[in-house]
């Protein structure tokens, strides 16, 4: 029997003011996974993260995690079962240090607040997290430096230690080279492949089609707000649906 998918989409879609931006939507992801979602511009694959995470609420459709109807679930709810996402714009808080960005994303995720003056054991717990996820992601060294002072390649590293932290199973990447320097893309691949060969599920949108071929064992491909195909790397390139829907130029 095949096990239940960790992440589900059933029939998912969003309507704004009569445009449909996202349309029926049917996809399943295995424990495990590391899928692509790739995409002409305005394919809506951020809109699809922004369902999936709870940023933005379906008009049809449902969102399944780990057999769980969240549909209805606020963003925060969705990261305390274990979703969590990392954004195209770098999204941490550039006054705080390194340490003090990861440690509020495991205070969160323990069910405590964006309070920085919190005591007691969720704090010091939700600080072996941040130690751990930092080193995790390399930048242990850097733990007491302002975010802002971080290079753009390091502050993905940094986005991605947040996710971490919070013991996130499923993790959202949208655009994680997006503004990444040419010669730290491949150190910032590998990391991704190594936190899903520790066992995450992963699902990645990305325009670099190197870098998703490299990394995916899936890929599904939007357009015009559709699904038009989920298949191995090599099928997908192959599909001539998908070559006509990134204007016919070959992938």
């Amino acid at each position: 029997m095949t096990a239940s998918p960790i992440l589900a989409t059933r029939g998912l879609g969003l309507d704004i003011g009569g445009a449909t931006i996202l349309a029926d939507v049917e996809l399943e992801v295995r424990e495990g996974d590391l899928l692509g979602v790739i995409g002409p511009n305005g394919a809506g694959k951020t809109t699809l993260f922004n369902l999936v995470s709870g940023l933005a609420r379906p008009t049809s459709g449902s969102i399944e995690l780990d057999g769980r109807d969240i549909t209805k679930d606020p963003p925060f709810r969705r990261t305390r079962a274990g979703l969590g996402r990392t954004f195209q714009v770098s999204n941490v808080f550039p006054l705080l240090s390194v340490h003090e960005n990861v440690r509020l994303a495991a205070e969160a995720a323990l069910g405590g607040t964006m309070r920085i003056w919190r005591r007691a054991s969720r704090v010091r717990e939700a600080g072996d997290r941040a130690d751990d996820s930092l080193e995790r992601v390399g930048l242990g060294r850097r733990a007491r430096i302002a975010a802002s002072l971080l290079s753009h390649g390091d502050k993905r590293k940094l986005e991605l230690a947040m996710v971490l932290a919070g013991g996130s199973r499923v993790i959202l990447l949208d655009e994680p080279m997006a503004g990444v320097a040419m010669e730290d893309v491949d150190e910032l691949a590998e990391l991704i492949r190594s936190v899903h060969a520790d066992g995450r599920t992963v699902l990645m949108v990305e325009h670099h089609m190197e870098v998703v071929t490299g990394l995916a064992e899936r890929i599904a491909v939007l357009h015009h707000g559709r699904l038009l195909a989920v298949d191995t790397p090599d099928a997908i390139m192959r599909n001539q649906t998908v070559q006509q829907a990134y204007l016919g130029e070959p992938l």
